[in-house]
């Protein structure tokens, strides 16, 4: 198995598929390393979020759902995957570590929801409440398990705290003049490779606060149409036990699968985060679930709605060529 190393269309095929991961602002802060048979997955901190993200936990939930839709695409192929995350402390960069090898086993839920990567987006508009079935609830609660997550349904008095938190936090943030700016960076206008685009902002909600976060920040864009969101959004929390660097890559994995199986279910999702870049605000969003951990994504689920996509980078824009040294793992 040593000189069975993947092609360059097997390496764009699941590169592909790793950039169509969602990000905060759709930073997409990730590059990647190749060669052999592996792929090592590094934070790009030149696209960091220092106000809004300062400690990178955002940064390590998209990379870990860039991980995610790299073991899709691998199964999707007829591949096998392992992966570690923060495999080499000595480089604190790099996230995650993927292999990709032959194997007359693949994972079929995994292959299942290569169809759906293309298809997931955010959607930042208005729709009827949904009405999620119990056993499509169950099957997303497992999707979030499977990468050692947890998913909280929130019933209304308990999303109603929640939209309180996004209250706080949102007030507190009149004043901090650093997280306009670093918006500024990344919303708005016509884009053609990251952030988002005025176009994919949604209407704005008529009344406050919104079930969907504003980012809008040019004047133009903050006096866009009005619409009527639902009164009682569907709300969960997805969170794990720990909260170290790989318990956040993990998050993102689950993040990323959960999103995939609700589409496959006709649904798509927007976040309501903001309490979360608070600590303080953050603990007491999963308080709110009632159970032990950290809460790392608040998510509104409703039925797929179109919605103008996030633009994303060439695959040879953020991808490096190595040639494995002898003692390294990838490839053997």
């Amino acid at each position: 198995m040593s000189d069975d190393r993947l092609t360059a269309e097997q390496f764009d095929i699941l590169l592909t598929a790793a950039v169509a991961a969602p990000s905060m602002h759709n930073t997409q802060p990730w590059r990647f390393e190749v060669g052999g048979r592996a792929i090592d997955v590094f934070l790009d901190e030149s696209r960091s979020l220092p106000a809004e993200d300062p400690s990178g936990r955002a940064m390590r939930i998209a990379a870990g759902a860039a991980v995610l839709n790299l073991r899709i695409a691998a199964a999707h192929l007829g591949l096998h995957t392992w992966y570690g995350l923060e495999p080499d402390p000595s480089r604190p960069g790099l996230v995650a570590r993927v292999v990709v090898e032959r194997s007359a086993i693949v994972d079929p839920e995994l292959w299942s929801l290569y169809d759906e990567i293309p298809r997931r987006h955010t959607s930042r508009g208005p729709a009827p409440a949904a009405d999620i079935p119990a056993p499509v609830r169950a099957v997303l609660m497992r999707a979030a398990l499977a990468e050692g997550a947890e998913l909280t349904w929130l019933d209304d008095r308990r999303a109603t705290g929640v939209l309180d938190l996004i209250r706080d936090a949102d007030l507190r943030g009149v004043g901090e003049w650093t997280r306009t700016a670093e918006r500024r960076l990344w919303v708005g206008g016509s884009r053609t490779d990251d952030g988002v685009p005025s176009s994919a902002l949604g209407p704005r909600s008529e009344t406050y606060p919104g079930v969907v976060r504003d980012l809008a920040v040019a004047p133009w864009d903050r006096q866009r149409r009005t619409a009527t969101f639902e009164k009682h959004p569907l709300l969960m929390i997805l969170s794990t036990e720990g909260d170290r660097g790989a318990d956040q890559v993990a998050a993102g994995m689950a993040l990323q699968r959960v999103l995939l199986t609700a589409t496959r279910h006709g649904l798509s999702a927007s976040f309501l985060n903001q309490p979360l870049e608070y600590d303080d605000l953050r603990a007491r969003v999963q308080a709110v679930t009632g159970k032990p951990g950290h809460a790392h994504m608040v998510i509104r689920l409703l039925r797929s709605r179109k919605q103008e996509p996030t633009p994303r980078r060439a695959v040879a824009d953020v991808t490096t060529t190595v040639t494995p040294e002898p003692h390294d793992t990838r490839g053997v």
